[in-house]
């Protein structure tokens, strides 16, 4: 993998996802064991294309592909979550931000990686001047991704069935990610 060291020298860099250009790479991640939660596993390629068609054409429904040093590492999607199932599980308000992170299959571990995808993210959606407010609601089982959840300041909430999943409701705010930050840094600092 080109990454061997993480920091501002490492950058990650959002360009739109493009069905033509990242489907086959794409479809590769969503079909490796670590995508489980994803949900996507037994789909075919065709199923995969026909579920990101329809998501392009929401309104307001962005998905990047998120690269470090030219080298796509993840896909991640933004939407207004009134156009989503889990608008119907909470109060909306404006300025609320759906969020899907899917990281690509390791080649190698490198520490902090994903970490460093995650707090990307998070600055790229509150440089939005209309994000006020991060949402996700993961799968109950999904103990990594409530980890970093967590270390980056999302509140959980309840638990919502879906008809996919159960999964837990979690919101973050700008100063909730920013106090979290700050505490990671202190940690580190001390470490």
């Amino acid at each position: 993998m080109m990454v061997t060291a993480l920091s501002a020298t490492h950058p990650i860099t959002f360009r739109p996802f493009d069905i033509e250009r990242d489907a086959s790479m794409v479809f590769g991640w969503v079909q490796n064991p670590h995508a489980q939660y994803w949900g996507m596993l037994d789909s075919t390629f065709s199923d995969f294309i026909a579920v990101y068609t329809e998501l392009l054409a929401i309104p307001r429904y962005q998905i990047y592909i998120g690269e470090i040093q030219g080298r796509a590492l993840f896909l991640m999607e933004a939407y207004n979550p009134t156009t989503d199932g889990i608008g119907e599980h909470y109060t909306v308000l404006e300025g609320d931000w759906g969020m899907h992170v899917l990281v690509a299959p390791p080649e190698k571990r490198i520490h902090g990686l994903t970490w460093h995808i995650f707090t990307g993210i998070m600055d790229f959606l509150f440089d939005q001047p209309s994000c006020k407010r991060v949402i996700v609601e993961p799968d109950v089982n999904n103990e990594k991704i409530h980890r970093l959840n967590k270390k980056a300041g999302f509140e959980y909430q309840y638990e919502v069935v879906m008809p996919h999943k159960t999964a837990h409701l979690a919101f973050c705010t700008a100063e909730q990610y920013q106090q979290a930050i700050l505490i990671e840094s202190s940690s580190n600092l001390i470490q």
